[in-house]
């Protein structure tokens, strides 16, 4: 922490009082700063090279300039001197004013660049946003319940899962899937995945015991989607939920051969026939995504309920 006697001596000229007025209230550039006191740039940059010294300011990088801000180093010291300081510099009331007009620039700036962009800017991609950040955000409004995924594949989904459930069962036909997926979860401490060699339509898992069923592009690998829709209302507690993400029906017959697919999608009508025969309530289905390739495979998200 700065002592007094280097606070007192840098806060003594009153110019640097008025930056110091100005970055309590907001990061600041040079320019800015420039535009607010109507100071030379070699002025400023001075003071606040002597500011900096003493610990009073610090920055940080943005672009290709330096934004300034109150370093909370001198603590209450400083806080106390600048609430005197407001009411004794003439100019403290008209720097605040100027330095609000600054910041709506800054902001007006932003803005423009985004109406220029509306409507074109994250069609294709946008830095730091994917759908995996969403889902990841998402799952965590969930409460912590527990969770089936049938037909989990490598498991990468259920260890998605896993991070807020209570607990997931993880279920796969295929052996050396479940492996992969069990070698993730110990490589990365997931203590409350479970997996389970099984099929989707005879689940190993015990009646009315899972609070929320997923089927993640794997319903078209059954033989029979209905069976398997029908397991997961048979395992799911009263007031359950089932979630199916999968293909939209589609005429790709390449992917039988490619993917090892048994459907070629389904319909949102036939999705919601199936989930309502099978006793789940609330049903609705709708088309979520479409791959911009082709062949342009589209995801159908489909959700029930089982009444309590």
């Amino acid at each position: 922490m700065p002592s007094i006697v280097k606070i007192l001596r840098a806060a003594a000229d009153p110019n640097r009082l008025r930056i110091l007025l100005l970055l309590k209230a907001e990061e600041l550039s040079v320019a800015e700063m420039q535009e607010v006191l109507t100071m030379g740039q070699s002025t400023i940059s001075t003071h606040l090279s002597q500011l900096k010294r003493a610990g009073l300011v610090e920055d940080r990088r943005t672009g290709k300039s330096n934004l300034y801000r109150l370093s909370d180093a001198p603590g209450g010291v400083l806080q106390e001197l600048l609430g005197q300081a407001q009411h004794e510099i003439p100019e403290a009331s008209a720097d605040q004013t100027a330095m609000r007009r600054v910041v709506k620039k800054r902001q007006d700036k932003m803005r423009a660049f985004f109406d220029t962009m509306a409507g074109r800017l994250g069609r294709d991609y946008v830095p730091g946003k994917s759908w995996k950040s969403l889902a990841e955000a998402f799952l965590r409004l969930l409460p912590p319940l527990v969770i089936a995924d049938l037909g989990a594949g490598d498991g990468s989904f259920s260890l998605l899962l896993a991070e807020r459930a209570a607990r997931v069962i993880a279920v796969d036909s295929s052996q050396k899937m479940l492996d992969v997926a069990r070698e993730q979860a110990a490589r990365h401490g997931v203590k409350n995945a479970e997996f389970r060699l099984g099929d989707m339509e005879e689940v190993p898992i015990e009646d009315a015991t899972i609070d929320l069923v997923f089927f993640s592009q794997s319903l078209h690998h059954a033989a029979h989607p209905d069976r398997a829709v029908a397991e997961a209302w048979r395992i799911l507690r009263p007031s359950g939920r089932l979630v199916i993400l999968d293909l939209a029906k589609h005429r790709f017959e390449e992917a039988r051969e490619m993917y090892a697919d048994e459907w070629l999608g389904f319909s949102e009508a036939e999705i919601e026939a199936m989930l309502t025969i099978a006793g789940f309530t609330d049903v609705r289905a709708s088309i979520v995504d479409k791959d911009p390739e082709a062949p342009q495979f589209q995801t159908l998200l489909a959700v029930g309920n089982k009444a309590s």
